[in-house]
């Protein structure tokens, strides 16, 4: 068991490699205004919404949205500790004609001092697709003052666009946009392994799939997604240009 989450690892750091090596030829390109800039053959699928229909949304199994669900994670970033609870709330609101699920996440220290609180906005369509239409925010620092709102969006304002944060059906070798507000929020996914399991604190997860996310923000930084199927995101792990590890511990269920 053990050489074969080791050759996954491997596998995956190899990609990670290849991701800020096309990352940053892509901020190259662009800043030098690049001989072809209408060559989309090496860009992630960019799904447009309005050939999306939510009228009867299907669920996700990769992405669960039922209102209630309670996701507990805990991990480490430069070596401080935090305590992550993801909420999928009953609320709703209305974004370019789409009533999107709110899911409140809150980060906090050791300690018990906020550190991060963001509204995400999520919506399936109707073939099971889940987009993310947009989050509002913001960090804290340990005396309670907002920090930051920066990565803070909305589809439909400003030029931002939804995204797909997870398609109706995996598979690897799939590239998409999760989001894009030009300079603020630019976050895409590869999908590069499914169908193993994995171990978290929860428990062993079986049909895990795994992904790698970068930004061209942050061009040096990739992070390995691993999503189980009726849990979401079970663990996260920066690969280069970071040291965040998160992992779940426990769920509760409606």
């Amino acid at each position: 068991m053990r050489s074969k989450s080791m050759a996954a690892v491997g596998l995956s750091a190899v990609l990670a490699v290849g991701i800020v090596a096309a990352a940053n030829a892509s901020r190259s390109s662009q800043n030098q205004g690049g001989a072809n800039p209408d060559n989309r053959s090496a860009r992630p699928h960019e799904p447009d919404i309005r050939q999306a229909n939510f009228s009867h949304p299907v669920r996700n199994p990769y992405f669960p949205l039922r209102p209630g669900l309670v996701f507990r994670l805990r991990g480490t970033d430069e070596g401080e500790h935090f305590r992550e609870v993801v909420h999928v709330t009953h609320k709703k609101k209305l974004i370019q004609g789409i009533r999107a699920t709110v899911v409140k996440d809150v980060v906090r220290r050791a300690n018990g001092t906020l550190a991060e609180k963001t509204r995400d906005w999520y919506a399936a369509d109707g073939h099971g697709n889940i987009w993310y239409l947009g989050e509002n925010t913001a960090s804290y620092d340990e005396h309670g003052n907002v920090e930051s709102r920066e990565g803070s969006w909305q589809a439909g304002r400003k030029g931002a666009v939804a995204g797909i944060i997870m398609p109706a059906r995996p598979r690897p070798t799939q590239a998409f946009r999760q989001e894009f507000f030009k300079g603020h929020a630019e976050d895409q996914a590869w999908l590069v392994q499914r169908g193993f399991k994995t171990k978290v604190p929860y428990g062993t997860v079986q049909r895990s799939l795994r992904s790698l996310e970068w930004s061209r923000l942050e061009p040096r930084v990739v992070s390995l997604k691993v999503y189980g199927p009726g849990l979401g995101i079970v663990r996260e792990k920066d690969l280069s240009g970071g040291s965040e590890v998160f992992k779940l511990v426990s769920v509760h269920r409606p």
